[in-house]
């Protein structure tokens, strides 16, 4: 596990296969994301790295609710009682009113490409394969601050999963973009802004919805923070499909 504080109170954690983010407004701590069920752990001691408890998460904000995203999460709402607020289709999806998700046939219809199986195996240590909802995940409006730590700004970025949502803080410059847009994954030999392989993602996101957004550091779900705007990632991404 890395953490790295990328502006005032946004600290990025990087754990061993996924990414999730603390916004510390005082004692306050908005979580965004939360790993696989083998980082339940983990996501503990990056809150105590900070100097904070579970106690003092006054939400956790959700981008989708794949198991690499919200399996760590799930003990720590189910103990502490922590609201779970996402898009409302995907507080659906969180609730397992439906799934989207890569799954092992998916991984057998890709396993002749490089780097797969070797990811899938550390997946499945993870939890990968384990039945995660979250019930209590509710729907919220996007477009508006929210009033948490960090006054994050939900972006609806569908085609991941259909309720996919980035977000936004708008007073740190920072977007967490959650798996829409990513800067590396162990199936991926490239670095940088990228999408990940098009098996994972329900449909193809479309990037606009990113490119006009005010940020300066970008917050994925897989691999390092990067520093650039949106607009600069999203070219990036589209010189390297095109």
């Amino acid at each position: 596990m890395r953490i790295e504080e990328v502006a005032d109170g946004v600290h990025l954690v990087r754990g061993s296969a996924v990414n999730w983010v603390l916004v510390v407004d005082g004692e306050a701590v908005t979580l965004v994301d939360g790993g696989y069920p083998g980082d339940a752990a983990a996501v503990e001691a990056s809150l105590a790295a900070v100097g904070r408890a579970p106690g003092d998460v006054v939400a956790a904000l959700v981008t989708h609710a794949h198991v690499d995203h919200v399996g760590g999460l799930a003990p720590l709402v189910a103990r502490h009682g922590i609201p779970v607020l996402t898009s409302p289709v995907e507080a659906r999806h969180a609730r397992r009113e439906f799934l989207e998700q890569a799954g092992p046939a998916d991984v057998v219809r890709n396993a002749w490409r490089p780097r797969v199986l070797t990811w899938a195996v550390h997946a499945a240590r993870l939890g990968a394969l384990r039945q995660v909802a979250l019930s209590e995940a509710r729907g919220i409006a996007g477009g508006a601050p929210l009033d948490l730590p960090g006054r994050p700004v939900p972006v609806a970025t569908p085609g991941h999963t259909s309720g996919h949502t980035a977000y936004l803080l708008p007073d740190a410059g920072v977007l967490v973009t959650g798996d829409v847009l990513v800067t590396g994954h162990p199936t991926s030999p490239h670095h940088g802004p990228q999408r990940l392989p098009a098996f994972f993602d329900h449909a193809r996101a479309p990037l606009e919805p990113l490119a006009g957004l005010a940020a300066d550091v970008l917050l994925p779900g897989h691999g390092p923070a990067w520093r650039g705007t949106p607009a600069e990632a999203v070219t990036q991404v589209s010189r390297r499909e095109g």
